[in-house]
């Protein structure tokens, strides 16, 4: 999450001792991510027919605690990641998606609105700046609530198949919090929908790994930055023991747009 607001914030979200009331976490009936009963039906009959017409095959789901906060971290290879990992996971889950999304007029509005809500997506404005702050306090709040969110550390899918080197905002939420995070490996997901592609393939099958949660407090406390470091490099590392993928030892970002950007992209840097 770039951007000088961001830099300005980090240090005072990590390290503020006194939180004020309202950031306090939210009890289990407040409704902090904005789903309710169009949810519920997604997940019992969207799913249900979705597992029946792509018969993913899914490892490891005992990995995944029923209750308490938790993070699944996966891999990110295809635009169906985010509703593959929520509607086969065996606990709701519940992940950021575009606000756009959720404003649309008229039928096809609704529609989008309807179908991304009964998957489990919450609305966000992305970008940096207090975007980005937003949507990380979004995040904290419901796993604060007790609920799972999926988030993917490489920040944004890859494009030749390779796994990329993690950002850190995945180990903050998890070391501020205190969840637990559970490493995903999703395997074939790209060649069902690839890149420019409008709808899924019904074939190959894909494959859906759980590995087993990380509980990465022993590391130290989110405002250390060598913490959430090597919390970020062990995430990574169960992820790629699931997915297999070739490594890419690189972040995968966008190409630079100005000198200003090729610079900061080669001096050494937190990715966020």
């Amino acid at each position: 999450m770039p951007g000088p607001a961001w830099n300005r914030e980090y240090p005072r979200l990590v390290t503020d001792e006194q939180k004020p009331e309202a950031e306090a976490a939210p009890p289990e009936s407040e409704d902090v991510s904005g789903v309710g009963f169009t949810y519920f039906v997604g997940r019992w009959i969207v799913a249900p027919l979705a597992r029946m017409v792509y018969r993913p095959r899914i490892e490891g789901v005992r990995n995944v605690p029923r209750k308490g906060p938790i993070i699944l971290a996966s891999n990110h290879l295809s635009f169906i990641d985010s509703f593959v990992i929520p509607m086969f996971a065996p606990r709701p889950v519940y992940f950021l998606a575009k606000s756009s999304y959720f404003d649309g007029k008229g039928l096809k509005g609704w529609f989008s609105r309807q179908f991304f809500t009964a998957i489990g997506a919450t609305p966000v404005q992305r970008g940096a700046g207090q975007a980005a702050l937003d949507a990380l306090d979004q995040q904290r709040r419901i796993l604060q609530s007790g609920r799972a969110i999926a988030l993917y550390p490489e920040g944004t899918r890859s494009l030749d198949g390779r796994l990329y080197k993690g950002r850190t905002g995945v180990a903050f939420l998890a070391l501020e919090t205190g969840a637990q995070v559970v490493p995903v490996g999703l395997i074939g997901t790209n060649e069902a929908m690839p890149v420019g592609a409008k709808w899924p393939k019904f074939s190959p099958r894909m494959v859906i790994r759980y590995g087993e949660p990380l509980d990465l407090a022993h590391l130290g406390p989110a405002s250390s930055g060598r913490a959430r470091r090597q919390a970020t490099d062990e995430i990574m590392a169960a992820i790629h023991a699931l997915s297999g993928q070739e490594l890419a030892g690189a972040y995968n970002e966008a190409p630079a747009q100005n000198p200003v950007e090729r610079l900061r992209q080669v001096l050494p840097h937190e990715r966020r």
